[in-house]
């Protein structure tokens, strides 16, 4: 069993997690600005860039041992 995970379970990390922060940043900046169309603005311009900076960081710590207990490959 490996103990990296596939790129598809990444995207879908990614996409999850995204929206959530997404709707934190839209919910704090209309809160701040008491503006909605620029509150949805910042908060789909955050996720833009966010979501592949995220990407590349679950990729990047997939291939950084550090912390990681790797299980064999098969159990007697």
């Amino acid at each position: 069993m490996s103990a990296f995970e596939t790129k598809r379970r990444s995207i879908a990390k990614a996409l999850s997690w995204r929206l959530l922060a997404t709707i934190i940043t839209t919910v704090v900046t209309f809160a701040l600005t008491r503006k909605l169309n620029f509150a949805f603005e910042v908060g789909l311009l955050d996720t833009g860039i966010k979501l592949f900076v995220y990407f590349g960081h679950e990729r990047l710590w997939n291939k950084i041992p550090y912390g990681r207990v790797e299980s064999p490959d098969y159990e007697v």
